[in-house]
């Protein structure tokens, strides 16, 4: 309990913490659907657009671990807040489809050269103070902190839908968080940046790239985790804001502004119970070992779609929220444990590469199947895209059902 309190008191856990809190003032976020469809797109459409995203995602994914690991992760976490800002405006912009296109570009962007390598950092800060092995409570609680963020975004962003011209200036104001994420970055010492390579050689680059992806591979067990988690997550990406649409048909309102705040309700609660959720998994991890975890929550969720399924088809938009609810606060607290299960079995000079590759794996799934997704919905209705994802979670989770290593 000793160390515990150390570790709260800590001012760069701290800054970790608030970096997570920061880059989650996603105002955006409970409206994101309901805004692409303004721009009279059909689901498919926006599922391809959810593509491609995590196409630019796929392709820089592993080289920016790399860059991450060799030229410095503040550097490569600064850029990132540049990439996200400029996505924002060119959302503030929107007007035309392609332009919309271009914007999820740089968010994919975004999102490769910030994944994965904020995490390693945690670990580096760990080891450094002898704290490595209370990774899953830091991880939990700053984890928490990011939740928090989202819930706190959420309620205010209906401050914002009731007071704006237009949903679209949400965007803007998202780019104030994010300022001042890439200063806090800035601030953070210097050997975190733990930059080993001052020039750029192409020939070096793919040869890194070539000698890591190889040695992750050769680790069968550590590549079944990452697998695990990057498919769950993959799954659960596609279907979590869909939420939007489905309240748009079961609730009996003709008034846009009330959905949005009911959004902006649900949103922050769901984020409340997430963070509590992942800031205490920690405890459970010391009683339940993290494989049976991993098992159990993918089986929950495939059950959990399944069941979203039924609430449409009966029209019962309580209980439908009261299901997404529940995967939202399992998926939350399920990332501490993948990250405290995966770093036991990583190198330490791999870890930004390694979580790239999980994040890459993930980026793969959902360009593939979010425009499924969003064709199924189109097609055949949304409660038949959710028996089907329903069905494909649970044979997924029987084939990638982790054992232990020992």
């Amino acid at each position: 309990m000793k160390t515990y309190a150390s570790i709260k008191k800590d001012p760069q856990i701290f800054k970790f913490s608030m970096y997570g809190f920061l880059k989650n003032l996603k105002f955006f976020e409970p409206y994101l659907i309901i805004y692409l469809l303004s721009f009279n797109i059909s689901l498919f459409q926006i599922g391809i657009l959810y593509s491609i995203r995590e196409i630019i995602t796929y392709i820089f994914e592993i080289p920016s671990g790399i860059i991450a690991d060799q030229y410095g992760k503040k550097n490569e976490l600064m850029l990132c807040f540049v990439f996200y800002i400029i996505s924002f405006i060119l959302f503030f912009i929107g007007a035309k489809y392609s332009i919309i296109v271009i914007a999820m570009i740089f968010f994919g962007l975004g999102e490769a050269f910030r994944s994965g390598t904020h995490k390693s950092m945690i670990l580096t800060y760990l080891e450094r103070n002898d704290w490595f092995s209370h990774k899953a409570f830091v991880y939990g609680r700053t984890r928490s902190f990011s939740l928090l963020g989202s819930s706190l975004s959420s309620f205010v962003s209906i401050i914002f839908i009731l007071s704006l011209p237009a949903t679209r200036w949400i965007f803007l104001i998202t780019i104030i968080p994010y300022i001042l994420d890439f200063f806090l970055i800035y601030s953070y010492p210097s050997y975190l940046n733990e930059k080993k390579i001052n020039t750029f050689n192409l020939i070096e680059f793919f040869n890194l790239l070539k000698a890591y992806i190889k040695s992750i591979f050769k680790q069968k067990f550590l590549l079944k985790i990452i697998l695990s988690s990057s498919s769950y997550d993959a799954l659960f990406k596609t279907i979590k804001d869909y939420i939007q649409p489905i309240l748009l048909i079961l609730l009996v309102t003709n008034s846009d502004t009330r959905i949005k705040v009911y959004l902006g309700i649900i949103y922050g609660v769901f984020y409340i119970f997430s963070s509590f959720a992942s800031k205490n998994v920690f405890r459970i991890v010391t009683k339940i070992p993290s494989i049976n975890l991993m098992n159990s929550s993918y089986f929950i969720q495939g059950i959990g779609m399944l069941s979203i399924a039924m609430t449409i088809y009966f029209k019962w938009p309580l209980l439908s929220v009261i299901i997404f609810f529940v995967l939202y606060v399992l998926k939350d607290a399920r990332r501490p444990v993948f990250v405290d299960l995966s770093s036991d079995h990583m190198k330490k000079s791999e870890r930004a590469t390694v979580l790239s590759v999980e994040s890459q794996f993930r980026s793969i799934i959902i360009i593939i199947i979010a425009p499924l997704f969003g064709y199924l919905s189109d097609v055949l209705g949304l409660d038949f895209a959710f028996i089907s994802f329903g069905i494909l979670t649970i044979v997924l989770n029987v084939i990638l059902h982790l054992k232990s290593s020992n």
